[in-house]
């Protein structure tokens, strides 16, 4: 014999699995910000570097090319 009870039971969500599914997702986010954040910074980073790269193509002039080389490919990334 089914009781009522045990029927509502059945389906019910604990407060566990709910608290445990935002923490999920929370960290989740928090991830995903961490790594956006890192995209960033390597821009910002590329973009030292190819301005590292011109100034290094106008003080050396024996290896103007090389250093003409390494700017476009810092600008790319």
């Amino acid at each position: 014999v089914i009781q009522s009870a045990d029927v509502y039971a059945a389906g019910e969500v604990k407060s566990d699995d709910k608290f445990e599914e935002y923490e999920k997702a929370r960290k989740e986010e928090k991830h995903h910000k961490h790594l956006e954040e890192l995209g960033g910074l390597g821009a910002v980073a590329a973009g030292t570097f190819a301005l590292h790269e011109k100034h290094a193509e106008k003080k050396d002039p024996e290896r103007a090319h090389r250093h003409k080389i390494e700017e476009e490919i810092a600008a790319a990334a």
